[in-house]
């Protein structure tokens, strides 16, 4: 087979999408531009994807997938508390960030427009708050009273993943310990607000934020 005739994978367009960002300092200019770089011809990028901005998304999707695969493996995740298993998503997601820091950064800080920046989550969006429904859904299923809203929680968790990317962005401890602290202490308080529990966590949370922010 030749060169030419192999397709390209599309791990393997993220790849090559990724270190042209780090490398360039900048996103390519067109999809022209980013295959004749890369050696590859147009027709296979637009076999995966239809244009630059939707790379962009589909890499957090790649991310947002990665992190799920790696957590299915898992033989024991099944039989987790909703709770657990919501520690264990944002675990694993933000170990995917951090394995992809460098590009992370750069994705997040392209634009002084923050508006244009956040653009290619929207499909991240989607993702968390579809995971964050099912396993409201799935916990409703056993309660006869005081079931929850899936729709307001799944919006919650969106919320708690931004603040949870903007504290780890800015996170300089040695092995992001303070954004492994940051996400258990944030989940732990917005379970403890649907069980309506003592705001005990909802105060330690609070202060856990001051300290870090204003310190």
């Amino acid at each position: 087979m030749s060169a030419k005739a192999k397709k390209i994978s599309k791990e393997s367009i993220v790849t090559m999408f990724m270190d042209y960002v780090l490398e360039h300092e900048e996103v390519p200019k067109s999809v022209y531009k980013f295959c004749k770089v890369n050696s590859i011809q147009e027709s296979d990028f637009y076999i995966h994807f239809g244009s630059i901005s939707t790379l962009q998304k589909g890499i957090w999707t790649t991310f947002f997938d990665n992190s799920s695969n790696v957590m299915m493996k898992n033989e024991e995740y099944q039989d987790f508390s909703n709770r657990d298993k919501m520690l264990t998503f944002f675990y694993t997601f933000f170990e995917v960030l951090t394995l992809n820091r460098s590009y992370v950064l750069f994705a997040l800080e392209q634009s002084n427009n923050t508006l244009k920046n956040m653009e290619q989550l929207k499909g991240l969006r989607r993702n968390i708050k579809e995971f964050a429904k099912g396993l409201i859904v799935a916990g409703n299923e056993n309660k006869k009273l005081t079931k929850h809203n899936p729709q307001f929680f799944s919006e919650g968790a969106w919320l708690q993943f931004m603040f949870l990317l903007n504290f780890w962005k800015s996170d300089d401890s040695a092995g992001f310990e303070k954004t492994d602290v940051a996400i258990e202490k944030s989940v732990n308080t917005i379970f403890d607000v649907f069980d309506n529990t003592p705001l005990d966590n909802i105060l330690d949370f609070g202060k856990f934020l001051y300290k870090e922010s204003f310190a």
